[in-house]
């Protein structure tokens, strides 16, 4: 995956004066802003706390987090879709797929030429296949493929005839992909989504990172369906998942 190398420091770094905005952010991975990178992409600060049975994902930015959304192409085919990613060690069996499927990741994602969340009826028109450009949450089973690029990820694809084990509230796509309907919420710099676990445990073990980037629909709509295409930002700088969950 080409990720961009980008200066990674800890907690202690958002008592600098590039990072007066974000004091009130702790824990978790802090990040320096970058001057040419998109706002609504630059991420600052990431964590991953647990409230009970809820995790809490996190992540802040040098913007205004989900000011920016991919333009409309008008078909499926070479189609954008903009991310806010927590790539975990989080076993992907610990949301419904099958036990070491590949990189678990949480995601709060916007794609104007399709609707992957045919139980929910974001925009509350009474239409539940129009609302893919409004941002919502998935579970995503990410793998390297050189198809999408030398060291790039994609969503991992369901082989034709493929069973693998899926979430009730899988989308019907040929990926591992899971779309639960949990809200995000968006405040100012801030991302926040409460997710619900039968195991928390498994969540508070876990290692995590955060990322901001594009992924695109193959233009044949084939195997690999959804590549990371740009990735706008790393947490980490490297994709260590160096961060550790309520710390």
């Amino acid at each position: 995956m080409a990720v961009l190398i980008l200066a990674a420091t800890t907690c202690a770094a958002l008592a600098d004066p590039g990072h007066a905005a974000h004091r009130a952010h702790s824990g978790g991975i802090a990040s320096a802003a970058k001057a040419d990178a998109a706002p609504a992409f630059d991420i600052v600060h990431t964590k991953i706390t647990t409230q009970g049975n809820l995790a809490v994902f996190h992540i802040a930015v040098a913007g205004k987090a989900g000011a920016s959304r991919p333009s409309k192409v008008g078909k499926l085919a070479g189609s954008t879709v903009f991310s806010y990613v927590w790539p975990t060690t989080i076993d992907p069996s610990a949301v419904g797929f099958d036990q070491g499927a590949g990189i678990l990741a949480f995601a709060v994602t916007s794609h104007p030429d399709f609707d992957d969340t045919p139980l929910y009826d974001e925009n509350g028109d009474g239409d539940l296949a129009n609302d893919g450009d409004l941002w919502h949450s998935h579970w995503v089973v990410l793998k390297q493929d050189d198809a999408c690029g030398k060291g790039a990820l994609k969503v991992v694809d369901i082989a034709p005839g493929a069973k693998p084990k899926l979430p009730k509230t899988w989308p019907g796509l040929p990926l591992l992909i899971d779309s639960p309907g949990y809200s995000p919420v968006f405040n100012g710099e801030s991302l926040e989504v409460r997710v619900p676990f039968d195991d928390i445990g498994a969540v508070q073990a876990a290692g995590f990172d955060g990322v901001t980037a594009a992924l695109r629909v193959n233009a044949s709509v084939h195997d690999p369906l959804l590549c990371v295409v740009d990735v706008f930002k790393v947490a980490s700088g490297n994709l260590t998942l160096a961060g550790k969950v309520n710390r």
